[in-house]
């Protein structure tokens, strides 16, 4: 059975490493996900946002997932890969890949060009890759932001789950809590916002993928363990202090999400370089 079914808990989403050429640097993700782990994360997410997946041509994705799922094994850690995003014929194989692999579970975006316009369409477009992975644990990725596709993520996971046997969740990047307690009758849900980790498990989200993970890991543990203890107002303050150190990497990256991120973790760890990101970034 994946790791992921019934997962709680905290996964980073992983920067992917580029040498001086800008190149994927296979040969530090050993000693990244090293670091992670040591830190108390042992759960990671693989070409998402972060790891600049649609910056990747697919060979370039496939390389990567692999090394990571030889890392993982090796280290115990769960992972979750980024499969969408590109041409259909393209997720077909890296949904493929993830398949032959075994990881422990695939995120799907929508359609980025012909954009799904209701519930249904989006959930024939999933229905289509879960056939090409059909035993592992499927996830869509909701984050408006960028996609521009805002269904309602509670009745598209309710249809969802009734018709495509693998759907697991989703990674719910908004920050609308409102809409998104009521996705935590219909399945798994992944928390993908840093600054809201504490009003969230208020709520009753259970786990979560945050970019933040991967260079501050012990402020979100302790809200989680706060959290779990009952002890809201120590809680509250880790959130405040985790919140001031994403406006100053914000502020010192330039106001770009993962430029700033990525920047600021190879500040953190000058002995792990991950490089610089790739354009359009």
């Amino acid at each position: 059975m994946s790791k992921l079914i019934n997962f709680k808990g905290l996964m980073a989403p992983v920067f992917t490493a580029f040498d001086s050429n800008n190149d994927v640097n296979l040969e530090i993700i050993e000693e990244y996900a090293r670091v992670l782990k040591d830190s108390g994360i042992s759960a990671v997410l693989v070409n998402g946002t972060s790891g600049e997946g649609m910056s990747m041509n697919v060979n370039e994705r496939k390389l990567v997932t692999e090394k990571w799922h030889q890392v993982c094994q090796k280290l115990e850690i769960v992972l979750m890969v980024q499969i969408s995003g590109c041409c259909f014929r393209d997720i077909i194989d890296l949904a493929k890949q993830a398949e032959n692999l075994k990881v422990d579970g695939v995120l799907c975006l929508p359609e980025l060009y012909f954009k799904p316009k209701d519930i249904q369409s989006l959930v024939n477009y999933l229905k289509k890759i879960s056939i090409y992975c059909p035993s592992i644990p499927l996830y869509y990725y909701h984050i408006p932001m960028f996609t521009n596709v805002d269904i309602p993520m509670a009745s598209f996971m309710e249809l969802a789950k009734s018709e495509i046997a693998t759907f697991s969740g989703i990674k719910y990047t908004s920050g609308d809590l409102e809409k998104g307690l009521q996705c935590l009758k219909h399945g798994q849900v992944f928390l993908g916002s840093d600054t809201i980790l504490c009003g969230a498990l208020a709520l009753g989200f259970s786990s979560a993928i945050m970019t933040s993970l991967n260079i501050n890991p012990e402020i979100s543990l302790k809200i989680l363990q706060s959290m779990n203890d009952g002890e809201i107002d120590n809680a509250r303050k880790h959130q405040m202090t985790l919140c001031d150190i994403i406006d100053n990497i914000l502020i010192d990256g330039g106001g770009n999400w993962v430029p700033s991120m990525k920047k600021a973790f190879n500040k953190k760890f000058n002995n792990l370089q991950l490089g610089c990101c790739r354009d359009p970034l």
